[in-house]
C-alpha cells in the first residue's frame, strides 16, 4: 500500500508561508534560490593561511627611504620564504622603490601601516614579458607590477600602500593622442587572435605599448588580497584571471583619474569574495570579466560564482560591471548591501557587450544596493557596447534581478538596449526606487521586462 502523500508547510525567506505536497518544486526552489547559492559560494571560498614565520625585507637589503631600488631584496625575501616552506614576507613602514614583484606559492606580501611600495615609471622594470591577459586576450607583455602565475596559497595584506605611480607622462599617455600609444599594439593583438596565432608567438612589452595591470593573478587557486591600498595603477587596479578561491577584503582602490583604470576585475574566475571594499575609479569599480572576441572563445572559462557584499564606490564609469570582455561568460554573481554615490558615477548596475562578444550573462542578482547619486543611467544593459550591433556571436543576457535598489538621484532610471535579433529577456526589478529622475527610461529589444513595486519620482510604474 503506497503512503499517504503529506501536506507541509514552508516558511520561506520574507515571511511567506507555501503549502507543499511531498518533495514539490516549491520546496527545491527555496533550497536552490539566491540565498542558498550565496551559502553555497561563501562555504567554498576560503582565504589561504600561512605558517608563522616572518621575512622582513630589510634584512634582505631594502631601505625604505624612496630612493633605493629594493626590487631584488623584495625578490630574495619572497624566494627565502617559499623555499622554506611558506609565511610571511613584511615590508615594515617606509618608501621602498621597486620594480616588478612576483608572488610565489604559499606567500603572504605582508605591508604594515606605513609601508609603501612606491613602482618604477621605467617599463624596463617589468620586463622580461610574462603570461597575461591584456583586456581579454592571452599573450606575453610587461610584467603587472605584483604578479603571479600558477601559484597556491598567496596573498597581500596589511595596511601599506601600493602605488602604481602612473600620469599623464609614464603609462597613462600611451592610451592616445600623439605615437607612440596603444592602438596599433591593440590592433595587432586582436588580429593575432583571431587568426589563431599561438599564444607564445604574441610577444609584446619593450618596443609596444601595451600597459600592465598593478596586481594580476594568473591561473592562482587560494588567493587573498586583505586590507591593502592601491593607487595610480597604468590600467586596471586588481585583476584575478582564470583563478579559483580569490578573498578581496577591506581593500581601497583610489585610482580615479587614470584611464582604464578598473579597480577590481575577476577575469574568470570562480569563487570569487569582494567585501567592504571602497573603490574609487577612472573606469568600472567592480567589473566581471571573461575573455574577449575569438581568444575569449577560445579560452571559453566563464567568471562564475562570485558574492560582492558591502562595498562603498565613488567614482567610475559603473559601481558593479559585468563585461564588456564577456565571451567566456559571467554568471551566478550576487551583490548585496553596497553603498554607491558621486557626480563622477555614471552608473550603478551596468551590464554591456555586443555581438563579436558572444557569452552568456546570466544569474546577476542585486539587492539592497543605495545609490545616492548617478550621473547617467542608475541601470544600463546594453547589448550595442562601443557601437557594435551587427556580429556572428551574440550574447545571451537573460536571468536579471535587482531588488531593494534605491536611487536619491540620476539622469535615467533604465537605460535597457538588446538588439532586434537579439533581446535582453528576463529582466526583473523589485522594490526599486528612483527619486530626482530627468529623464525618461530607454527599453528597446527587452521580452519579459518585470517591474513590480517599482517607483520613479513618487510614481509606481509596475506592469
Amino acid at each position: 500500500m503506497t503512503a499517504p502523500v503529506s501536506r507541509r508547510t514552508v516558511l520561506l525567506a520574507g515571511g511567506a508561508a507555501v503549502s507543499l505536497f511531498g518533495g514539490g518544486t516549491a520546496l527545491a526552489a527555496a533550497e536552490t534560490g539566491p540565498d542558498a547559492q550565496v551559502a553555497a559560494i561563501l562555504r567554498r571560498i576560503r582565504p589561504p593561511r600561512f605558517p608563522d614565520r616572518w621575512y622582513d625585507v630589510t634584512d634582505f637589503g631594502a631601505v625604505g627611504d624612496d630612493a633605493t631600488d629594493c626590487t631584488a631584496a623584495l625578490r630574495a625575501a619572497i624566494e627565502t620564504c617559499h623555499r622554506r616552506g611558506g609565511g610571511h614576507v613584511v615590508v615594515p613602514a617606509g618608501d621602498y622603490r621597486t620594480g616588478a614583484v612576483h608572488l610565489l606559492s604559499r606567500v603572504d606580501l605582508h605591508l604594515a601601516a606605513g609601508a609603501r611600495l612606491a613602482f618604477s615609471q621605467d617599463p624596463a622594470a617589468y620586463l622580461p614579458v610574462v603570461a597575461t591577459r591584456y583586456e581579454g586576450t592571452e599573450c606575453y607583455n610587461y610584467s603587472a607590477f605584483v604578479y603571479a602565475y600558477g601559484q597556491r596559497d598567496i596573498a597581500v595584506t596589511g595596511q601599506g600602500v601600493l602605488d602604481g605611480r602612473a600620469d599623464a607622462t609614464h603609462w597613462w599617455d600611451w592610451t592616445g593622442g600623439p605615437p607612440p600609444n596603444e592602438g596599433p599594439d591593440k590592433t595587432l593583438l586582436i588580429q593575432m587572435a583571431a587568426a589563431g596565432v599561438p599564444v607564445e608567438e604574441r610577444v609584446f612589452g619593450a618596443g609596444h605599448n601595451l600597459r600592465p595591470n598593478l596586481l594580476q593573478f594568473n591561473r592562482c587557486e587560494n588567493v587573498l588580497l586583505d586590507g591593502i591600498t592601491v593607487k595610480d595603477s597604468p590600467m586596471w587596479n586588481i585583476h584575478p584571471v582564470l583563478c579559483r578561491n580569490v578573498t578581496i577584503r577591506g581593500v581601497t582602490v583610489d585610482s580615479p583619474n587614470g584611464p582604464n583604470n578598473d579597480g577590481i576585475d575577476p577575469e574568470s574566475c570562480t569563487d570569487v569574495l569582494i567585501e567592504n571594499c571602497t573603490i574609487s575609479t577612472g573606469d568600472d569599480c567592480i567589473a566581471f570579466k571573461s575573455g574577449k572576441d575569438a581568444d575569449g572563445r577560445r579560452v571559453n572559462v566563464p567568471a562564475r560564482y562570485a558574492v560582492v557584499r558591502n562595498c562603498e564606490m565613488a567614482d567610475g564609469n559603473g559601481g558593479v560591471t559585468a563585461g564588456s570582455e564577456t565571451s567566456g561568460g559571467v554568471m551566478d554573481i550576487f551583490v548585496r548591501d553596497c553603498r554607491m554615490s558621486s557626480p563622477h558615477l555614471e552608473r550603478a548596475i551596468r551590464i554591456k557587450s555586443n555581438p563579436d562578444r558572444g557569452g552568456t550573462i546570466t544569474n546577476i542578482d542585486v539587492r539592497r544596493v543605495t545609490v545616492g547619486q548617478a550621473a547617467d543611467s542608475a541601470i544600463e544593459i546594453v547589448l550595442n557596447y562601443a557601437n557594435v550591433t551587427t556580429g556572428a556571436y551574440p550574447p545571451d543576457v537573460h536571468g536579471i534581478t535587482i531588488s531593494q535598489l534605491t536611487v536619491a538621484s540620476a539622469p535615467r532610471a533604465l537605460n535597457l538596449l538588446g538588439l532586434t535579433d537579439d533581446p535582453l529577456r528576463d529582466i526583473r526589478l523589485h522594490q526599486c526606487r528612483f527619486d530626482a529622475i530627468t529623464e525618461d527610461n530607454v527599453i528597446e529589444n527587452v521580452e519579459g521586462l518585470r517591474l513590480n513595486q517599482v517607483w520613479i519620482n513618487g510614481v509606481r510604474v509596475d506592469n
